[in-house]
């Protein structure tokens, strides 16, 4: 996930302004310097599904037969893909309208490994960019909101 937001970062234009990797959901505030960002989206889950699916099948993951098999029901149920579905199909875009809008947002995303009992605190959290918005390095850079 990091590897593939660094690289559209770096070379498709992606604006990150905030993100949040839990086990099972990403939450992000992405912008597109080139009004591409469904482009983006797109390119990231597409990239993202084949790596996911390329590691589950090469590790000796006890979950390894029910996590393909799940995914390959949920391709089945539609014609976009032809033999894993790892994404869901849609996303929950909002526009941030206000400077409010966009805090409450922000919080929201990093409070999420908070919420889910993972951290204490935000920024304890590897797989955000909470760390960054304390002046922490993070595990990669972002494009600051604020």
């Amino acid at each position: 996930m990091i590897e593939s937001m660094q690289y559209c970062r770096s070379n498709k234009g992606l604006q990150i302004g905030a993100y949040v990797i839990m086990s099972n959901h990403i939450h992000s505030i992405w912008t597109a310097t080139n009004n591409n960002l469904s482009d983006i989206v797109r390119d990231f889950k597409t990239y993202t599904s084949k790596a996911i699916t390329a590691s589950i099948e090469a590790e000796p993951e006890s979950r390894r037969d029910w996590l393909l098999y799940m995914f390959r029901f949920y391709a089945s149920r539609t014609a976009a893909n032809d033999n894993f579905k790892v994404w869901t199909g849609n996303n929950h875009p909002e526009e941030l309208h206000s400077e409010s809008f966009l805090r409450t947002k922000l919080n929201y995303i990093h409070d999420n490994p908070v919420r889910g009992g993972l951290v204490a605190e935000p920024s304890h959290y590897l797989y955000s960019s909470a760390a960054n918005y304390e002046g922490k390095k993070g595990l990669m850079d972002i494009d600051f909101l604020l």
